[in-house]
């Protein structure tokens, strides 16, 4: 199905908010893009980066690379890896009903960043989505939000498979709560072709039995399949097999990790930004399978210790878990882009503000192990703007940005604006000529005697005083009569800043779909490129 209905909807695209770190380099300030070895939207970049792929991937390792891609080996990846082609990533951990808008904004932004480096490079570039499977974050992965037709915003969380282990989401089987879920979704969206259709294929792929990533997976694939975004499952056999010798050499080479990562901390901590993953004495960047789920790996004397559960191993221990099991061993946020640089011929990366920070970290990691850091790219930003809030925000003169401040203050500033031009003035008048007056009667009353400069400091104390609690009564008057207002912006605000933060951050990609169709999707893949292209 094809629909125009998403013409009614603004997209406007924009630079990912971010501070600190990510702000930096993406202003280009030498003091945060001297920790990357190639700068973002750069053609000769991307060519010097081909050139390192080049050296590193032959036929062979670029076979081994399509063959961690889900799906079958088809004829075009065939070709693929005949002509040498390159990959564009982007990832994000699993959640429920696969997260929110911004996931599928950075797939489709490595779409757009791809189809540029084809045309740069005049070599095959595919789109990748690295679904980082073995995360065991529960709480950020369990729910997401959207907002109703009453324009209030819902959060829909599945119940915790197990409170007493955190085990990784590719371990975790979903049960029949997830079917209240999705009923949930459904009475949460209006009652459409478009709005079935979508809620059809989230209950497809997020069924009770299914395994809780590969539902995610399932369900983007779906949604970005079409334009042909490929995806990697981090906690896949083909994977877990092509990293395990990778990873059992980090056991052995912690130490060196540990100060190689220090070092950089330390220069960037230098710099005046703070540390995006802090570097602990001892740890490894390693995760285990362990008593308590997840557990990451700690140095201990000449062996391992599990963080959560206190469990004791010995090298040979972790290896022969490893060896048994593939899966039960993973790199943790540091490790995983070193990982995934070496088994994909990765050209670039589409970053979100915290991966553009932890990227910066990783460059002496990367040469240590012998792997080019890729062309980190900012993803980009989107703020949709429905026809129904940009009618508020015209009839108010209200930019959306305008809405990211604290509801208390809008309602305030609007209070002062909503004000008669003339009342303003009176009261400016006033407090002009009150403090003309006091000032004079001040300085002339302490000519006359010097212990009258009291009475006056607190005459002009109440005074102002009083002048400031009629301001209030004022402004609170605006409030009430403005009551109806002051509801719209309200509800505006929620659609553009849910719980203070931009929507993108919140609201589900599936708010969209149902409301819009697949020209939603259209419009974001036409329209959201990373910035700074050349």
């Amino acid at each position: 199905m094809k629909d125009d209905g998403a013409a009614g909807l603004q997209l406007r695209i924009e630079t990912v908010r971010g501070s600190g770190f990510s702000a930096a380099y993406q202003a280009g300030e030498p003091r945060a893009t001297e920790f990357f070895e190639y700068p973002p939207g750069s053609r000769s970049a991307l060519r010097a980066k081909a050139a390192e792929i080049d050296r590193r991937f032959d036929r062979a390792t670029r076979l081994r690379a399509v063959r961690c891609l889900e799906g079958e080996l088809s004829p075009a990846l065939e070709r693929w890896v005949e002509e040498g082609g390159y990959m564009v990533t982007t990832g994000q951990q699993p959640a429920l009903f696969g997260g929110p808008l911004y996931c599928v904004v950075k797939a489709l932004a490595a779409v757009r960043l791809a189809a540029w480096a084809q045309e740069a490079l005049d070599r095959p570039v595919l789109p990748v989505y690295w679904m980082a499977s073995e995360d065991h974050d529960w709480d950020e992965a369990d729910h997401i939000e959207i907002i109703s037709p009453g324009n209030e915003l819902h959060r829909i969380s599945l119940p915790p498979p197990d409170t007493h282990r955190r085990p990784p989401l590719s371990r975790i089987q979903l049960g029949p709560g997830v079917d209240g879920c999705v009923e949930r979704l459904r009475s949460l969206l209006p009652a459409n072709e478009w709005s079935r259709l979508y809620v059809e294929m989230t209950a497809d792929a997020f069924a009770p039995g299914a395994i809780f990533s590969e539902a995610c997976l399932r369900l983007l694939q779906g949604l970005l399949g079409r334009f042909g975004v490929r995806f990697v499952d981090a906690a896949s056999l083909r994977v877990k097999e092509a990293s395990a010798p990778m990873l059992a050499d980090e056991l052995g080479r912690a130490t060196e990790s540990e100060e190689l990562l220090e070092a950089t901390g330390r220069e960037i901590s230098r710099r005046g930004f703070a540390l995006q993953v802090p570097v602990l004495e001892g740890a490894v960047n390693l995760f285990l399978d362990g008593p308590a789920g997840r557990e990451r790996l700690y140095r201990d004397g000449a062996g391992f210790r599990l963080r959560t559960s206190g469990r004791r191993l010995s090298l040979d221990d972790v290896l022969a878990r490893q060896h048994h099991d593939p899966g039960s061993l993973s790199p943790n946020v540091l490790l995983r882009p070193v990982v995934e640089s070496a088994l994909l011929p990765t050209l670039a990366y589409v970053a979100g503000p915290g991966e553009i920070a932890y990227f910066a970290q990783l460059r002496p990691y990367f040469e240590r192990l012998g792997v080019g850091m890729p062309v980190v790219h900012p993803r980009p930003g989107v703020v949709p703007v429905e026809a129904k809030i940009a009618k508020v925000l015209v009839k108010f003169g209200l930019e959306p940005d305008d809405l990211g401040r604290p509801l208390h203050e809008i309602a305030a500033t609007f209070a002062r604006e909503a004000t008669p031009e003339a009342v303003r003035n009176h009261l400016a008048e006033l407090r002009r000529g009150a403090g003309s007056s006091l000032a004079a009667l001040d300085r002339d009353a302490r000519s006359l005697d010097p212990t009258l400069a009291g009475p006056t400091r607190q005459a002009r104390s109440s005074i102002f005083g009083a002048l400031a609690e009629l301001e209030r009564k004022i402004a609170g008057a605006v409030k009430r009569e403005s009551r109806i207002a002051l509801t719209q912006i309200e509800k505006a605000a929620i659609h553009l800043f849910p719980r203070g933060v931009p929507a993108e951050r919140v609201q589900s990609p599936l708010y969209y779909l149902g409301r819009y169709g697949d020209g939603f999707l259209d419009r974001l893949a036409a329209e959201a490129s990373p910035p700074k292209l050349g």
